[in-house]
């Protein structure tokens, strides 16, 4: 099975690869990655994450996660899609499926038109003739808008790095989907206690001449669970 990504322009993101993302028996095509961006000449920054799991007979027991940190300086747009999908399908009553979709986003963006990113965050999940199954999947897209462009620090990249391998490790959790759900739950707010930290230290504004000198650094957070 095979996932397609929309293709980001090179001149846009630049990636180091962290890790690969993993379902229970079946290799999929997602990375976690970091992503140091500089937009292209035109201003313009895209961001595009998905995790896209599916369960039949076959393969009973799915699992997908994305976690992925993009960087961007001053931009005139920036556009982020985050994306969980889960589905299982035509299992039986005696032997259910269970899929399980994760994604996690991280985008830093600055200058004047940082608050006006355009930002979609959606999951979904069906069970398809597989009334027994549970399918579950989660989005998580955080957006950290400052006046001045800044990188987040080692220590703020470790964290986030050990929790994408608690992410990891919910794969080969038998834990039901109630928990699961509590479980990422933590999780985003972990990584969102880190991004406020970093947010705090970033550069501001000087002078009362300055453009941007009422803007305040600021971390949002869209959820959304199915």
């Amino acid at each position: 099975m095979h996932h397609r990504k929309p293709r980001t322009p090179k001149a846009t993101k630049t990636a180091v690869r962290l890790g690969v993302a993993v379902t229970a028996g079946l290799v999929m095509t997602g990375a976690t990655t970091a992503a140091r961006a500089t937009p292209g000449r035109s201003g313009v920054a895209i961001a595009v994450d998905t995790a896209n799991s599916h369960a039949d007979r076959t393969h009973v027991n799915q699992f997908d996660k994305s976690f992925m940190i993009h960087e961007y300086g001053p931009s005139v747009a920036v556009t982020a899609n985050n994306r969980a999908v889960a589905v299982s399908a035509g299992c039986s009553l005696d032997d259910p499926c269970r899929s399980v979709a994760l994604s996690y986003q991280i985008v830093t963006t600055a200058g004047r038109n940082a608050r006006l990113i355009n930002a979609t965050n959606i999951s979904r999940s069906v069970n398809e003739h597989c009334p027994a199954c549970q399918t579950f999947s989660a989005a998580y897209q955080f957006v950290v808008a400052t006046p001045r462009q800044f990188s987040l620090s080692r220590q703020a990249r470790s964290e986030l790095s050990s929790i994408n391998r608690r992410v990891d490790a919910l794969k080969a959790s038998s834990l039901p989907i109630s928990q699961i759900t509590r479980e990422a739950d933590e999780l985003a707010r972990q990584v969102k206690a880190v991004l406020d930290r970093e947010a705090a230290r970033a550069p501001r504004t000087s002078g009362s001449n300055d453009p941007l000198a009422d803007f305040m650094p600021t971390v949002t957070m869209h959820r959304y669970v199915r």
